[in-house]
């Protein structure tokens, strides 16, 4: 029997009512007033985008914060955040692209924000993750598989459900009521700043065997005034009254299809869970400002045209005071007017006059570090190839080893000569004439 994208949903959706009702503890009851929840079709939301719809179900997790940064409990703030920028270095996912540890980044980055906070430290000495509610709530949690917080109660995104279900979204930002996870709250923790690309042009032989070259960007910097937190140096920094620091303000509902949980930025502190008396004037409490830089950029010999390099610590500053990103410099490498280049292979061509090619010679040749010269044998014919071993460009990686050169010879055939010179001709074509016959009645 065929049944519609609403009826299934609401299927689904009362089938995890009922799981739900499993984990909720004896005795609680999770009351509130009914926030809007559409059946709609799919891409259709009722909500606004700041709004989460979640299906809340019971449960006690937690995790050793301290453990996690390496720390013991009575490490002091500062103690927290050297910790805290020793290991968002060692785990985060640029600095280890053979491994995924954007978990345990994640993981890190959530410590830290609840550590370096004193009303959320302080609750957390008491009651556990539990104790911090739904600021605990994040997408970095583990224990459902459709994600969800760690608090008193994990929460499920419908989004993610009907998803599981029907293989697409319920709205049109990545969950019920388009939301998406997360939507409602702002991490205030630090975060590591965004990779910066600049494109720089190298000569030929720069490429070749590498050099220091110079670049001016413009990227973002922690404000020096704040130390990146955005706020004004002796401001008085409260819990925000309105959500108890949490960033978010949440209403429970029970309806016939099951517990519903909305979840919204808070108003009052726009997601950030404190309430700041005055912010830093520098930055506008950004905690970033936008400076212009010169650096010197190390050229490793051997690179070619599309090569890319990193530039560790260079790209823009992290929010809230976190590490910078980094600058990646795109090469691109001009064209030679006597050399072409193929990895370590250089290529050129030797102009040689038809005499040097009957008779043989020794030419001087232009290779990339100078001028050798190369022995031309007699009878060269045009287009012949002849291999300059070791003069061509340093391996990438290993400078001690070159590649190998090859000049093409091209011979000049004069197109104006002087009457001596023709008659000298005239007799050497007699000369072959006669050889090519008597070796045709010798056979």
């Amino acid at each position: 029997m065929m049944m519609s994208f609403k009826s299934a949903a609401i299927v689904a959706a009362l089938l995890l009512a009922n799981e739900a009702s499993a984990f909720t503890p004896p005795g609680k009851s999770l009351g509130g007033q009914v926030n809007s929840f559409s059946t709609a079709g799919p891409g259709v939301s009722s909500q606004p985008r700041s709004t989460r719809t979640s299906l809340y179900m019971s449960t006690r997790t937690g995790r050793d914060f301290y453990q996690i940064l390496g720390i013991n409990r009575s490490a002091d703030t500062k103690e927290i955040k050297s910790a805290y920028r020793r290991l968002a270095k060692q785990f985060h996912p640029d600095a280890n692209p053979n491994e995924d540890t954007t978990e345990k980044f994640q993981e890190v980055n959530r410590a830290y924000e609840v550590l370096k906070d004193p009303d959320l430290k302080k609750k957390y000495d008491m009651f556990g993750e539990q104790g911090i509610g739904t600021s605990a709530a994040s997408d970095q949690s583990a224990g459902s598989p459709f994600g969800g917080g760690a608090g008193f109660g994990q929460e499920v995104d419908l989004g993610d459900i009907f998803d599981s279900f029907f293989g697409g979204g319920m709205g049109g930002g990545g969950g019920m009521g388009g939301g998406g996870r997360g939507a409602g709250t702002r991490t205030r923790g630090p975060v590591v700043g965004d990779d910066l690309r600049f494109d720089l042009e190298i000569d030929f032989k720069t490429g070749v065997f590498g050099g220091e070259e110079k670049v001016r960007i413009r990227h973002l910097e922690t404000c020096d005034t704040c130390s990146g937190d955005g706020i004004k140096p002796g401001s008085k920094i409260s819990t925000c009254p309105t959500c108890g620091g949490s960033g978010v303000t949440v209403q429970v509902t029970r309806t016939p299809l099951g517990n519903f949980q909305t979840q919204q930025t808070c108003p009052t502190c726009r997601g950030t869970g404190q309430k700041v008396e005055e912010y830093c004037g520098t930055c506008g409490g950004q905690g970033v400002v936008q400076k212009t830089k010169q650096i010197k950029v190390t050229i490793p010999a051997g690179v070619e045209d599309g090569n890319k390099l990193r530039v560790r610590g260079e790209g823009d500053a992290g929010p809230n005071g976190g590490p910078s990103g980094d600058l990646y410099i795109f090469l691109r490498v001009k064209e030679d007017p006597a050399f072409r280049r193929e990895g370590p292979e250089i290529y050129s061509e030797e102009t040689i006059s038809y005499i040097d090619a009957i008779l043989g010679n020794s030419v001087k040749t232009p290779v990339v570090d100078g001028e050798v010269t190369i022995k031309v044998p007699p009878g060269t014919q045009p287009g012949q190839v002849m291999r300059l071993k070791g003069n061509g460009a340093p391996r990438l990686g290993d400078p001690n080893s070159r590649g190998d050169h090859y000049v093409t010879m091209k011979v000049e055939i004069p197109k104006d000569m002087s009457k001596e010179e023709e008659e000298l001709i005239q007799k050497l074509k007699e000369v072959r004439e006669k050889k090519s016959k008597k070796g045709f009645f010798n056979r």
